[in-house]
């Protein structure tokens, strides 16, 4: 029925509360001040007063780069990279004369990595800007000058447009609501991709804008919207409308946020307020970051350590230079005539001695420049883009339901993947799929419901019990005996004793009719009727609310109709086991709130008795109940305890009947409250809500399952074990995001709670005075008192054992927390509890904390969510992941990886995290091994040859070095190499831990690979020196020459690195062997090819290998010598270490490898390691369970 209108009832009068007109006391006095100066032309927004205010466009960009900035940006990027700065100044340095080399070889090399790596981040961004295209293109119908509605593109959108938005559309700019398909200007509106929550949300425009129903209305509407300046708060909105010259109120009612989604509504009229990066989503938002890894930025580190030890070599090497060429003079005679000093213009001139020697360290810092390795950050680069195609594509990370494959946006943070100490998680639709089922329930003491929820089944698949697997089979198989139900959403409950009308036969059926009838009647969903299938479905404020009417159609009290004034189901007569219609008149509706913890509704029913149907948390609940309604209280708080510890959410269920006179007494009182115009209007109503809600009788309890996603628990279990700490940070309720802890085991029953929050009666004394200075300072303080108070608990708690602590906060104690004076102590307190659950988190707040982390525990943090509150997370984390399994791609673009699943960030860390960690660091460490072991030869060369300046090898052999002879076999590392398999990564998480303590990359592993390149360098050196030395080269009584020599030790150069790598390798592939053997193989091939060339370019390799190097059997002895002589020393450390040091991969290598396969006390040794201490997860709920039951052994064994 698009177009047309649609009657809907008048919440406002269902409600507890008014839609009506605002009041323009306080904040609406600020308009047309500082922050609030804000003037919108609806429906002009091409006059000349809209013009000369220049509010930006509705155009929204992510990447990092533009057109015009790319170059400068991405050279920048470069150049920051000390190494690539070097290498940029030693090829100038190569066009002079100090150059041991030409020019060409050494620029060119530079030019090729810079250019490839530029291309890589320029192909990254554009990715980012095609998303922003498909964003930016999206059509909205918008009112056009002709007064027709068009399509438009969202990016042409200005302030002061009317838009018409259709039903399932999402919002192109934040609206200021005119008008709906209902009559009264309501609209719902999904705000997932804002705050994480699913739950529609009512809007309602102001009533003076209401007529606006159809296009033809608005062709002489003219108004002007005054109102607050672009900011991110989401839940704040102050302004004014002008219509007709009458001032009215605005407030966060009618504003209709970008990137929200109108829900079962046909249409809406708005005009737009904010645009682009003014919209509230983008201002929670930040430029995205350049980040780069630990590792990377320890690199730089290593980097500047060789660049120290390379000054140090060519000042020592030009000092003693320059006094060697001193000394060359004496009496007249040059000691080193064949040098012919006498003909050089300032090297080897004795008598300039100080200048040669300064010359000779600018030539010496170009020659000893293979000690930094110009093709790391290039082959970094090569095989981090070659890890990210092999994330993409394991089929272990693609959920299928969705076809959506792992994607990694940035290949620039691989290894971190392998360090993360925490992890910061949104919860709705990231830790949940948006889902809520009835599964069980306790009615009159009686428990009901044979489902398990997923808590359970994760715990029995931990402990290997056969019990509900059993009795899932045998449910399954009785369902196929039978005629088997189609699944229904939100209703997962399983009892024959209440199903199919059988509760009739119950000794308390009474109870139970009475149950499901509040079930029926409690809540304010509202049902839609399909007009071909005659369906009905509910439209619920929130998913456990919709469970509990749809529990109630099941079992047999179907709700169907609502109107202002009644509510109609059909029930189950008990008498006459007929349905039949009942119709309950509607008096008032007692709404739910975090404060009260509960709901009512009064009813009228066809007999004429007034009834009260409640139902709340069970800390409210109880203390309400009549000293004649306890009747099944203590077996109704037995089934509570154990529904929460199976990570199930609870309501208790209770009734009151009431006279019509203390009714009427009442509801003078609500009524006096509710049009009450005070400052205390809710506080008022509160206290009435109270009398009402007295002298209850129990029922029972309700216990609905949060739909966690598929492997959830097992998931946060897994990465407990790994040692990784999870946060979760909600914008949802407090209650909620506790339920959704228990269900997950981030949260146990044994975990002392540290609740720190501002619903103390003396702050909400406070906020009754609005006294703004005094609520801040009496907040400030409680938050104080209440960290210091926590920590002092667990101060307390360390003395006595290991206790387990988690702390909830919400948002309002959060933003005190947070503040600069107060937040070390919050991180103190945080850090040392088990499980930290921030709730009703701002997207601000959310970014603020995963930056305290990160900043304050100096480990790596990585944020997870799936929505646009999220994104200001995901880009302050070190490592943002989003997950593209739900609706709305802001968090996706924004993401650094994203996945579809929660689950899938187990093996994203314990497998390719540990991998790429590993493998990039021993990347690392290899390359400085090879160029150290390279680039020490040169300098023991010089120092053999008093420091004379000249390298030992041919310019192409030092060009080359790194591009042909040695880089294929390290990106084949970086690429291929395994530690252990998945399997074992995922079997024994603990070994996650070598990443997150960064063992393979520490000081002291770097400068061992260090010094394992000094003693190859020394040991090939020396031993090609000493055995060329002095004899004759060849059959002809030839000696080694510096081309001779310089090919031989290159040779022994390119075996010993090579071999090395073989040696080094875990896990070899077809692909390793190729490289690694032809590398070695090529360095012959090479010398045959540009050995053959003009004797103008091969110069000293003209024809060496097959005239002279190839003939000589001595030339193969030395280099079979001299390669084996330069492993031993690494061998034998490593076989000492494996053998007697192990670590931890290396034990898991012995099982692996079958050292120790067969030895059962080694593998569960192993086994217990890796299963270390764990204070959450549901390893950690079994392991906490079965010492209370030793405990209570222990005491009954005393006792007796």
């Amino acid at each position: 029925m698009r177009g047309g209108r649609r009657r809907m009832l008048h919440f406002s009068k269902i409600y507890s509360f008014t839609c009506g007109k605002a009041s323009f006391k306080e904040d609406h006095s600020q308009i047309g001040g500082p922050g609030f100066s804000r003037v919108v032309y609806c429906n002009d927004p091409d006059c000349f007063e809209a013009g000369i205010r220049h509010y930006s466009d509705n155009y929204v960009s992510t990447t990092k780069y533009t057109l015009a900035t790319f170059l400068p940006k991405s050279l920048f990027e470069q150049f920051r990279r000390v190494a690539n700065f070097y290498f940029l100044v030693t090829g100038i340095l190569a066009f002079t004369p100090l150059a041991p080399y030409t020019a060409v070889s050494a620029i060119a090399p530079l030019v090729v990595i810079v250019g490839l790596t530029m291309i890589k981040e320029g192909v990254e961004d554009w990715r980012r800007k095609k998303q922003d295209i498909e964003v930016n293109n999206r059509t909205v119908k918008v009112r056009k000058q002709d007064g027709t509605f068009g399509s438009t593109e969202w990016k042409t959108l200005k302030v002061g447009d009317v838009v018409k938005v259709e039903k399932n559309e999402f919002f192109p700019a934040d609206l200021l609501l005119l008008s709906s398909s209902y009559e009264d200007s309501i609209c719902y509106v999904e705000t997932m991709n804002l705050d994480g929550e699913t739950n529609l949300k009512l809007k309602q425009g102001l009533e003076v804008t209401s007529f606006l129903h159809e296009d033809s209305n608005f062709q002489d509407f003219r108004a002007v919207a005054k109102c607050e300046d672009p900011n991110a708060n989401l839940y704040s909105f102050v302004g004014t409308f002008e219509f007709k010259e009458e001032p009215y109120a605005l407030t966060p009612q009618q504003l209709l946020l970008r990137d929200s989604k109108l829900r079962n509504t046909d249409y809406i009229y708005g005009v737009v307020v904010f645009t682009g990066h003014d919209t509230k989503v983008l201002q929670n938002s930040t430029d995205p970051p350049s980040k780069r890894s630990k590792v990377e930025r320890k690199m730089d580190q290593i980097i500047y350590f060789l660049f120290a030890l390379l000054f140090f070599m060519a000042t020592v090497g030009s000092i003693l230079f320059g006094i060697i060429t001193k000394d060359d003079l004496e009496d007249g005679t040059i000691k080193r005539w064949y040098l012919q000093p006498e003909n050089s213009t300032i090297f080897f001139d004795p008598r300039r001695a100080p200048a040669a020697a300064i010359y000779h360290f600018l030539s010496a810092l170009m020659l000893y420049n293979t000690f930094i390795p110009i093709s790391l950050y290039v082959s970094i680069e090569i095989v981090k883009v070659l890890q990210t195609i092999f994330i993409n594509q394991d089929i272990h990370m693609y959920y299928e339901e969705a076809d959506k494959p792992a994607h990694t946006r940035t290949s620039n943070l691989n290894e971190e993947l392998g360090q993360v100490d925490t992890i910061l998680s949104d919860k709705t639709g990231t830790l949940t799929c948006n889902s809520m089922e009835f599964i069980k329930c306790s009615v009159a003491g009686t428990a009901y419901g044979r489902g398990f929820s997923e808590v359970e089944k994760a715990m029995d698949k931990r402990i290997g019990s056969p019990l509900i697997e059993e009795n899932i089979k045998v449910w399954k198989n009785s369902e196929d005996s039978s005629d088997q139900k189609v699944p229904v959403k939100g209703f997962n409950f399983k009892d024959e004793r209440i199903m199919n009308g059988n509760w009739v036969n119950e000794p308390h059926a009474d109870v139970i009719h009475k149950f499901l009838r509040v079930l029926a009647i409690c809540h304010t969903a509202v049902p839609e009727v399909d007009e071909d299938s005659e369906k009905i479905t509910y439209e619920a404020e929130s998913p456990d609310e919709a469970a509990f009417v749809i529990a109630a159609r099941e079992l047999g009290f179907e709700f169907y109709k609502r109107t202002q004034s009644s509510i109609s189901i059909y029930e189950l007569d008990q008498d006459s086991g007929q349905k039949v219609e009942r119709v309950y008149e509607l008096l008032n509706v007692l709404e739910f709130n975090s404060a009260r913890k509960r709901m009512s509704v009064i009813v009228r029913n066809e007999e004429g008795k007034i009834i009260l149907f409640c139902k709340g948390a069970d800390s409210v609940m109880f203390e309400r109940l009549a000293s004649n309604g306890r009747k099944f209280e203590e077996l109704t708080m037995e089934h509570v305890k154990e529904y929460a510890e199976e990570g199930l959410r609870t309501l208790i269920l209770a009734y009151r009947d009431l006279d019509e006179q203390e009714y009427r007494h009442l509801e003078e009182k609500f009524l006096m409250a509710k049009s009450s115009v005070s400052a205390d209007r809710e506080a008022l109503m509160d206290e009435v809500a109270e009398e009402f809600e007295r002298d209850l009788i129990l029922l029972g309890a309700t216990a609905v399952e949060d739909k966690l996603q598929n492997g959830v628990p097992e998931c946060i279990d897994k990465l407990a074990q790994a040692g990784i700490k999870i946060w979760v940070l909600t914008g949802d309720k407090m209650e909620t995001a506790i339920n959704i802890g228990f269900a997950c085991s981030l949260l146990r029953q044994e975990m002392n709670q540290i609740i720190i929050s501002l619903d103390s009666p003396e702050i909400l004394a406070l906020e009754k005075a609005e006294d703004k200075s005094a609520i801040s300072k009496a907040s400030k303080e409680s938050v104080l008192l209440q960290i210091k108070d926590g920590k002092a608990q667990i101060n307390a708690a360390a003395s006595v054992g290991s206790v387990a602590f988690a702390l909830i906060i919400d948002g309002k104690s959060l933003a005190y927390a947070l503040e600069d004076d107060m937040k070390k102590l919050f991180l103190e307190l945080a850090t040392a509890c088990a499980s930290v659950i921030c709730c009703r988190s701002s997207p601000k707040q959310k970014a603020l904390v995963t930056r305290l982390v990160k900043s304050g525990t100096g480990k790596t943090t990585l944020a997870i969510g799936d929505g646009a509150n999220d994104v200001g997370m995901l880009q302050e984390a070190d490592i943002g992941i989003g997950i593209s399994g739900v609706e709305g791609m802001q968090a996706v673009m924004s993401s650094d990886i994203s996945i579809a699943q929660f689950r899938y960030l187990e093996r994203l860390l314990l497998v390719h995290g540990h991998w790429c960690y590993r493998r990039i660091s021993s990347m690392i460490c290899y390359f400085f091994y090879k160029n150290i072991t390279f680039g020490f030869t040169l300098f023991l060369y010089e120092a053999h040859a008093s420091f004379s300046g000249q390298p030992a090898y041919n310019d192409w052999f030092l060009s080359l070095y790194n591009v042909f002879f040695s880089s294929l076999p390290v990106v084949a590392l970086g690429v291929f190499d395994q530690d252990v398999s998945a399997r074992f990564c995922l079997k024994f998480p603990l070994l996650y831990q070598e990443g997150v303590q960064n063992v393979l990359f520490s000081w002291r592993r770097i400068l061992t690979w260090i010094l394992n390149g000094l003693v190859s360098a020394v040991i090939i050196f020396y031993f090609c020196t000493k055995s060329l030395d002095l004899q004759a080269f060849n059959e002809e009584g030839m000696t080694a020459g510096r081309d001779i020599l310089g090919a031989t030790i290159y040779t022994c150069i390119v075996w010993v690195v090579n071999l090395q790598m073989a040696v080094a390798i875990s896990y070899f592939t077809m692909i390793q062997h190729i490289f690694i053997w032809g590398s070695i193989a090529f360095w012959y091939i090479f010398l045959l090819i540009y050995g053959a060339m003009s004797p103008n370019f091969a110069t000293t390799a003209y024809k060496i290998f097959i005239e002279t190097l190839a003939p000589t059997p001595s030339y193969w002895f030395v280099t079979l010598f001299v390669v084996i002589s330069a492993l031993i020393p690494y061998f034998t450390f490593s076989a000492i270490q494996m053998r007697f040091f192990p670590m931890y991969h290396g034990l898991i290598q012995w099982i692996r490898h079958g050292g120790q396969s067969n030895d059962p006390e080694y593998y569960k040794m192993v086994r217990q390691r890796s299963l270390g201490p764990t204070t959450v997860g549901f390893t950690a709920r079994l392991e906490a369970k079965s010492n209370s039951s030793k405990s209570n052994k222990s005491i009954n064994k005393n006792l007796t």
